[in-house]
């Protein structure tokens, strides 16, 4: 897939879900993994273009593993002249050593988020770019249904009240096919997580369940985003449909 149509992708989420406004500075959660280099990308190329002028700031919150090399991201963002901020945490250690959690992502996750925040506020950015695609939204929509027993995924748009932070997904009609189809063309310089619960997750698990039940069942998966879409769900009102 050609950066265009990446973009092209990104604008009709952001045009949908008034994910921009004049003067936004964004902060972009780069993980290293293949969709947040994309959303990097994306993000970087309608900057150019987009009739409301913005501007980004990636951050990368270290966890704290030994073996995490981010060069490869701190010379990427150097050639797009996009200001990067690694934010070094213990987090990896609370975690795994300290607490011995049995369900570490929960905790993880929220230790993260945490520290993603405290720096995106300290950088002066009003909005955060989380790199959640098509499949997420439904696998998190599977993952609420099968475990919580409701029917829910993330919104497009999510104001944080506490945080005075809005975060914002402009991947969100891009399929994972398509980001991996992306990442291998450009050559993206991805880093592999070193965490050792990555693959072994609910998350994974419905992955694959969804992957079967598309091959099973063919579009599948985007009869199922189109009911998350039309299902009057809080913060999918305004799809421009």
């Amino acid at each position: 897939m050609k950066l265009q149509q990446v973009m092209s992708y990104v604008r009709r989420a952001v045009d949908d879900y008034h994910m921009i406004e004049e003067g936004d500075k964004i902060a972009v959660g780069i993980s290293g993994g293949k969709d947040s280099l994309t959303l990097l990308y994306a993000l970087h190329g309608l900057m150019r273009f987009y009739p409301q002028h913005f501007t980004i700031h990636a951050v990368t919150v270290d966890l704290g593993f030994e073996n995490l090399d981010l060069q490869e991201i701190q010379n990427l963002c150097d050639r797009l002249n996009v200001e990067y901020t690694v934010v070094k945490t213990d987090i990896a250690q609370v975690v795994f050593d300290v607490r011995k959690e049995d369900n570490p992502c929960a905790l993880c996750a929220k230790m993260r988020k945490g520290a993603l925040n405290t720096a995106i506020k300290a950088a002066g950015c009003s909005k955060v770019a989380y790199a959640h695609h098509r499949d997420d939204v439904v696998e998190t929509m599977l993952l609420s249904l099968i475990y919580e027993g409701r029917f829910h995924t993330f919104a497009p748009v999510t104001y944080l009240d506490r945080m005075d932070l809005t975060v914002i997904r402009p991947l969100m009609y891009m399929n994972e096919a398509d980001v991996i189809g992306f990442v291998h063309k450009y050559n993206v310089p991805v880093v592999k997580s070193p965490c050792p619960a990555d693959g072994h997750t609910k998350r994974e698990y419905v992955k694959q369940l969804l992957r079967q039940l598309n091959q099973e069942n063919p579009g599948v998966k985007e009869r199922m985003f189109t009911a998350i879409q039309t299902g009057c769900l809080k913060g999918w009102e305004g799809n421009g449909k």
